[in-house]
């Protein structure tokens, strides 16, 4: 079963398209929970619950009742039917991890729907979840942003980081681009060392480093020392553009 757990047209506020007209679905489940990144989000029971900035759409027990199950690819693609759109604008499908759906036919039938709508499809993924670009070959039409997490999240190195992984997405699709979430205390604690690890597993990827923050006030706070680090190395440094403007990370 596939879950949505929200969707909302906005711009794109990170990495190589930012500023772009897209529209987000964004889906639950992750292989992941990055406690590290120290978000927290209140359930309706009071209960604090812990871990990345989009903590709502990983953890199904404290959230479940904004998870909604999709059974059938018409009910994801009347979900364009609700905006007035200029065209075929970005489809971004976020999470949550949206690769935890990528041998789905009914996702694949969804992403198949939305190329031959002329829609540039963008994957949000930790790049730790291999694709099967053999069995799906609408995965090759398809653009990834590959967000690895560090060791700031506070997930163990053999499974954020997944060298076979990497390699074969960055090589099979459409287009992929590195983006990381580097918060201002990492920069000096080997995280050069650490992207470097990472990178060789596709040197020639564009890499988009955007500050760690669930707020306006965090981004901005590591914004400054990144922005440094990404002149020294020759990176791109990425804004969270969204937070930067609305100062809140759902519906933007």
């Amino acid at each position: 079963m596939i879950y949505l757990v929200e969707h909302f047209y906005s711009i794109q506020g990170e990495g190589k398209y930012v500023g772009s007209p897209s529209l987000f679905f964004r889906f639950g489940g992750c292989n992941m929970k990055c406690e590290g990144f120290g978000c927290t989000e209140k359930a309706t029971d009071g209960t604090e619950v812990l871990g990345c900035d989009t903590v709502y759409a990983v953890n199904k027990e404290h959230f479940s009742h904004n998870w909604i199950p999709i059974a059938k690819t018409g009910e994801l693609l009347s979900i364009l039917d609700l905006y007035e759109l200029p065209g075929a604008v970005d489809i971004v499908l976020t999470g949550g991890e949206p690769l935890i759906y990528a041998n789905d036919r009914t996702f694949t039938d969804f992403l198949e729907a939305l190329i031959k709508k002329g829609h540039r499809i963008t994957f949000e993924t930790n790049g730790s979840l291999d694709v099967d670009f053999d069995t799906f070959p609408v995965y090759k039409e398809c653009f990834f942003a590959l967000s690895v997490k560090l060791t700031n999240s506070l997930e163990p190195l053999n499974k954020r980081v997944r060298g076979d992984v990497i390699y074969n997405i960055a090589r099979n699709a459409k287009d992929a681009f590195f983006k990381f979430s580097i918060d201002a205390e990492s920069i000096n604690l080997g995280l050069e060392e650490e992207l470097s690890k990472i990178l060789v597993h596709s040197p020639k990827t564009a890499v988009y480093c955007m500050p760690v923050g669930g707020s306006k006030e965090e981004v901005e706070r590591n914004s400054e020392p990144l922005i440094e680090f990404c002149k020294a190395k020759g990176y791109n440094f990425s804004d969270r553009l969204h937070i930067r403007i609305w100062d809140v990370n759902k519906g933007v």
